[in-house]
């Protein structure tokens, strides 16, 4: 057993005086000491009203740095941190709720009604609003003293919902070893400094707000923006006058960013890389970015493993467009067939990984974490390939990938072709039921506005590019792409409307 390290109290020993969080929308600003002495205070009341080691602590919030105080307070009391994500319907919080048995809820405005509407359905010990938890955090009510509790690293230290796109949500269990490889993976292999500054825009419920940039900073003594418009404009302002260098934000934001106006004028004068992750990113963003001279690259991750697992160096990506790059220091990937069996470069197959980064298993649920990782490896359940000199580049889902004729399509190569068409603003292709050819390749197009275009035209801008069976035969014109909680487009959702209006 390992003794699980105090990291916010280390950095506060190191460099109490450096900004550690900025909180845009309130103004607040807070450094390493303030942070930790904050984190304090909230695990002391929490264990004065009855948690324990193991019990969990919900969050109901916005993006706000109640996720990080109480991350790290319930770090020093053994307690789980679940921080709920607010996009859920009622019922889809109840049973998160109900599935991890939170002994205590906190909930910030604007949603106290919400969190009304839940009491009635779910039992929760203890309730702080968000006045009281601030009351607490500065030390205006409570004043107990923190009872120091012997934590291990494999102790879990959160509980990362999934979006349930696939069905029930399912509770990844992240224990303090699992993050703090993360972070250490992070800032080796992405050589981050103390002297970082990143924005969090993507949901901190998600694993990729709260871990993809956010924890390794902090670990590495830098400052974290917490921001919430997505407006071009904010973003370009809060980029600017934080002094930010490192900013990781997903393709739906980023092609909001780079068709807008602001982007032509914006100089990023402290600016050193553009990440993007959460789903495959259009080359027409990459090429946006480098139009300007800034370096953009491509990540890969999932709630279960880090999120971060691969490393490209921005000149690289320029050359492997598309690439996530190569394994990070501390893990190892395979790519393999439907038997287990590794694939050679060039093939493609499922995407397994391994590292101390790996998650614990899912909250209730040992029978999916047993079919999920076998034998010390991560089934992700993405397609990826590895080209001749190491680069890995993710395909997309297995279970995206459209059957049609007994032909694999994979709908990230078409999609990538068509987002190149200078009058498509967004695009999705998919599989839809057909019985002569089993499944029927299907674009979901969002045009720009003002733009017209039919199938046909579409289906001559393929020839050439793509082969005959890759090209959709189906096409179909909407005003929006259906998205999930974080971001991404929801091809589940566009499977399921396009096959009830065919059937209604």
């Amino acid at each position: 057993m390992r003794r699980a390290t105090d990291w916010l109290q280390s950095r506060a020993r190191l460099t109490p005086q450096k900004l550690a969080l900025v909180e845009v929308e309130t103004g607040l600003r807070l450094t390493y000491e303030q942070f930790d002495l904050r984190a304090k205070r909230l695990g002391a009341y929490l264990q004065q009203n009855g948690v324990r080691k193991g019990d969990r602590v919900s969050l109901l919030a916005l993006n706000s740095a109640g996720h990080l105080e109480l991350l790290f307070a319930c770090a020093k009391i053994g307690a789980v941190f679940v921080p709920l994500n607010h996009r859920f319907s009622v019922p889809e919080l109840s049973y998160v709720l109900n599935d991890c048995q939170p002994t205590v809820l906190v909930v910030f405005e604007p949603f106290a009604d919400l969190a009304q509407e839940l009491r009635s359905q779910v039992q929760v010990s203890v309730h702080i609003e968000q006045a009281v938890y601030q009351q607490i955090a500065s030390a205006e009510v409570g004043g107990s003293v923190l009872h120091p509790v012997e934590v291990d690293e494999e102790d879990p230290w959160a509980i990362i919902y999934t979006g349930g796109t696939t069905g029930k949500s399912k509770g990844a269990i992240l224990s303090h070893r699992a993050i703090l490889w993360n972070s250490i993976n992070s800032v080796l292999s992405w050589g981050l400094t103390e002297h970082e500054v990143t924005p969090v825009y993507m949901p901190m419920f998600h694993t990729g707000g709260l871990n993809a940039l956010t924890t390794p900073v902090l670990h590495a003594g830098g400052t974290v923006v917490i921001a919430r418009d997505l407006s071009p404009a904010a973003i370009l302002e809060v980029l600017e006058r934080e002094g930010c260098t490192i900013a990781l934000l997903v393709p739906t934001v980023y092609h909001t960013l780079v068709t807008s106006p602001e982007f032509q004028g914006a100089t990023f004068t402290t600016m050193h890389t553009f990440l993007s992750g959460g789903a495959p990113c259009p080359l027409s963003i990459y090429e946006a970015f480098w139009a300007k001279g800034l370096a953009f690259k491509e990540g890969y991750g999932l709630t279960e493993a880090g999120p971060n697992n691969f490393y490209i160096h921005p000149d690289r990506a320029k050359q492997k467009i598309g690439s996530v790059g190569v394994p990070m220091f501390h893990n190892e990937v395979r790519i393999v067939d439907d038997q287990g069996c590794d694939l050679p470069a060039g093939e493609t197959g499922e995407l397994w990984i391994q590292g101390p980064h790996v998650f614990s298993g899912y909250w209730n649920k040992p029978e999916i974490f047993a079919e999920t990782l076998v034998d010390g490896w991560l089934r992700t359940g993405d397609l990826a390939r590895r080209d001749a000199d190491g680069c890995h580049y993710i395909v997309g889902r297995k279970k995206d990938m459209i059957i049609t004729g007994g032909e694999n399509v994979y709908p990230l190569e078409v999609e990538h072709i068509l987002e190149h068409h200078p009058s498509i603003s967004e695009v999705a292709v998919v599989g839809l039921p057909d019985t002569k050819w089993g499944e029927v390749v299907t674009a979901i197009v969002v045009l720009q506005t003002g733009q017209t275009l039919t199938g046909e035209i579409l289906k001559e801008y393929c020839t050439g590019q793509l082969a005959g069976y890759k090209i959709p035969k189906r096409w179909e014109f909407v005003r929006e792409l259906p998205k999930t909680s974080v971001g991404k487009i929801d091809k589940k959702a566009i499977v399921h409307l396009h096959t009830q209006h065919e059937t209604a």
